[in-house]
């Protein structure tokens, strides 16, 4: 990928105090819309009791809703480079909530595994578009930093989901809480809807009506982008690192229950805890980013080391210590979960002018495949040993190679030759 703005191109900082407007509203739509897919692991007890499931069909739920996005994130990514975030990002945040707002009467668990696959097929649109229209809205100085606080939108989600879906769940049943997913999931399309606009360099720019521009490349010729450094440093590392989330995701409560001996409230409340500091990890580290000199892949590498020190300290010990266990499950939530901030920045300021949003969803849409695989195959390592540390294990080690491939090809990019050494952007 060439180096090149964002969007349109940035906008200049005469664009108006909007662009934060922008933000509050793609950082509220992304925690709505996601918001009860990560609320499934707090509810883990809950909903494991509810529907007689192992660990494995646990993580299966949370895979369903993955899987749709694997070629909508591509489909979504094409969308975007075309139409107004506003209709494509609405649009899908609305099918999240008519997905759950059915799905509350879902017979059993197979009908609420074809529920998520719908709520997967929504949410296509609101990953990648609301990082385009945050990454169009913000020039390179403090684009890392309103990504990362965009970012935030989905641990923040998941911070409310794990306060209140599994004392919905207990009191009221697992399908109220879809219902209040749905309802929420609302609001956030209605506010995308409502307030979003384009900012003022697109609009000036922008044809009357949507056609397909015969200069344009097929997706074809636009996926040999995979073969770019940047662009497979960063299918690498979020590969890992999703699988990391999904892990902390499917499996925090669980272990905090089994191996710490945590009632299941004062489980979910520690994955609480663990949400807030992925969302307070995406904001810092991308904020880290925008300053760094090192460029900002420095930052997604200094997370890899970090988780693979966590995970390796659930795996002793000090792992069984209820205090030191909810510990590493916070460290591991600021850079297990904040990582995506400073990613996703990088992903956005690599792509080809006018292609941000294939980028977007070409790196999101082959890391989904890590996303869809990971929950079951962590949750069936636990069922068949019993124990959580082969899966610790596998995600340490799978980080482990990431980083030390990553970090050579990393070194190989800045002493070659004609390339200038990282900088941090220019204010």
């Amino acid at each position: 990928m060439t180096g090149g703005p964002a969007g349109a191109g940035g906008v200049a900082h005469g664009a108006g105090r909007y662009r934060w407007v922008i933000l509050g509203i793609a950082t509220f739509t992304q925690a709505a819309s996601g918001f009860f897919v990560q609320g499934v692991g707090a509810m883990g007890v809950q909903l494991q009791r509810g529907l007689d499931l192992g660990t494995a069909q646990l993580g299966l739920l949370l895979s369903a809703a993955q899987v749709v996005p694997l070629a909508g994130l591509l489909v979504a990514g094409e969308l975007l480079d075309r139409y107004n975030e506003r209709w494509v990002v609405g649009a899908g945040a609305g099918v999240v909530a008519a997905s759950l707002g059915l799905g509350s009467a879902a017979p059993g668990y197979a009908a609420l595994l074809l529920v998520m696959l719908a709520v997967g097929a929504g949410y296509s649109t609101v990953q990648p578009g609301g990082s385009k229209s945050v990454a169009s809205w913000f020039d390179a100085s403090q684009r890392g930093l309103a990504m990362g606080v965009r970012q935030a939108g989905l641990p923040l989600g998941g911070v409310l989901a794990a306060a209140v879906l599994p004392f919905l769940a207990a009191a009221h049943g697992w399908r109220t809480t879809l219902v209040v997913g749905g309802l929420v999931a609302l609001v956030g399309a209605a506010v995308f809807m409502g307030f979003y606009r384009q900012p003022p360099a697109v609009q000036a720019t922008a044809p009357a009506a949507a056609t397909r521009d015969p200069s344009r490349p097929e997706p074809g010729a636009r996926l040999r982008m995979l073969r770019e450094p940047s662009m497979v440093k960063a299918v690498l590392s979020g590969t890992s690192m999703v699988s990391v989330h999904s892990g902390i995701g499917v499996l925090t409560v669980l272990y905090l229950h089994d191996t710490a001996s945590l009632g299941a409230g004062a489980a979910a409340l520690v994955f609480v805890a663990t949400q807030g500091a992925g969302a307070a990890g995406r904001v810092c580290l991308a904020a880290w980013s925008d300053r760094s000199g090192t460029g900002r892949y420095t930052s997604v590498m200094v997370c890899m080391a970090a988780v693979i020190a966590g995970m390796a300290a659930l795996m002793t010990p000090v792992g069984h210590s209820p205090a030191a266990a909810c510990l590493v499950f916070v460290w591991l939530g600021f850079f297990g979960i904040g990582w995506y901030g400073p990613w996703v920045a990088y992903v956005a300021e690599s792509a080809p002018p006018g292609k941000t949003g294939f980028a977007l969803g070409l790196a999101m849409a082959v890391t989904q495949i890590a996303i869809i695989l990971a929950p079951p195959v962590l949750g069936l390592a636990k069922d068949l040993t019993h124990s959580y540390t082969p899966a610790w294990g596998l995600l340490c080690a799978m980080t482990a190679v990431t980083l030390a491939v990553t970090a050579r090809a990393e070194l190989r990019q800045r002493r070659a030759p004609g390339r200038p050494a990282p900088s941090a952007p220019s204010r």
